[in-house]
């Protein structure tokens, strides 16, 4: 007896929508013009909102009147003019007020530097003796550093204003320079220990089976392929202190001794600010920074990816 097999009928999903998105979007092997137009009007827009911004702060650098709020949108406003750059370098003649910035800029330049390159000694041999060496503690102490970077800035500032008391470096370049170091430390001690893993073991074992000691291996080898981890290390550490204000604040209290995040406040008064001052001191402190990352972007690159992955 011949048994027959009932077929139920194939239901074809309507793949019109389907379609219609792949050509609109993908041609071939590639993308398709809307596609790449969409990505890059996309980019475009990003870029505009982010320049904005900066572009409001020269246009009242640029601004005649110490005037913040207007509803012209115009990048150079009417009747532009310097004086305000002048001002700020060279000091108002009018009122007999000589200008400060060039001070700002040196103290700021010195504090940092030197913040700088104690953090990347010190987080250079820590991150080196956590990547290679295993010790009692030494995940306890990686979970410790990680945990300081949580806490809030503001709540360290009545302990370092009371460990820098005692140790009486208020209005001491040194007391700022450690309060700066200790946060930029962990964070650069991370950084570093995360490239180092990424440097084959087996190089430094055959420099100690040739007799190299470990510090030889340690300034022979290892300094010397992580200078891109080294150099984005510096530069971290250059750039949270180059615009820190609050441990500033609380320990420089002389003018003379200011840096510029704290120098540029004193153009706010009690009941007026100049606006056009305050933005041209910005403009003018924005342009070495750019220039430091435009000339450090080969390094930024490679020293954020290689040390990403380890083996």
């Amino acid at each position: 007896m011949a048994t027959t097999t009932m077929t139920q009928p194939v239901k074809r999903s309507n793949n019109g929508f389907v379609k219609a998105w792949r050509w609109i979007f993908y041609r071939g092997r590639g993308d398709s013009p809307f596609k790449t137009f969409l990505i890059h009007l996309t980019l475009v827009v990003s870029c505009i909102i982010a320049v904005y911004p900066a572009l409001r702060v020269v246009t009242i650098s640029l601004r005649p009147n110490d005037t913040l709020l207007t509803t012209s949108l115009r990048i150079i406003p009417e009747g532009a003019t310097l004086d305000n750059y002048k001002a700020v370098l060279f000091g108002d003649a009018s009122k007999n007020r000589k200008s400060d910035f060039f001070l700002w800029i040196w103290n700021s330049l010195s504090v940092v530097s030197v913040t700088s390159v104690i953090s990347v000694v010190l987080a250079a041999v820590s991150a080196y003796a956590f990547a290679r060496f295993k010790f009692p503690g030494r995940s306890a102490g990686l979970i410790f550093l990680l945990t300081t970077q949580m806490i809030p800035a503001g709540m360290l500032l009545l302990p370092i204003f009371i460990m820098l008391a005692k140790l009486k470096l208020i209005d001491q370049y040194l007391g700022l320079i450690i309060a700066y170091s200790v946060s930029a430390v962990p964070l650069t001690i991370w950084t570093l220990k995360g490239y180092y893993e990424t440097i084959p073991v087996d190089l430094e074992e055959a420099a100690l089976i040739d007799g190299a000691s470990r510090l030889t291996v340690f300034t022979k080898i290892i300094l010397p392929l992580s200078s891109p981890a080294l150099a984005i290390a510096f530069l971290f550490s250059f750039m949270g202190g180059w615009s820190e204000y609050l441990v500033a604040r609380v320990v420089l209290q002389k003018n003379g001794m200011f840096t510029w995040p704290l120098g540029i406040f004193t153009y706010a008064q009690d009941f007026t600010v100049a606006w056009g001052r305050f933005a041209a001191a910005s403009v003018l402190i924005a342009i070495p920074v750019m220039a430091l990352f435009l000339y450090s972007s080969k390094w930024l690159i490679s020293g954020l990816t290689l040390g990403s992955v380890k083996g």
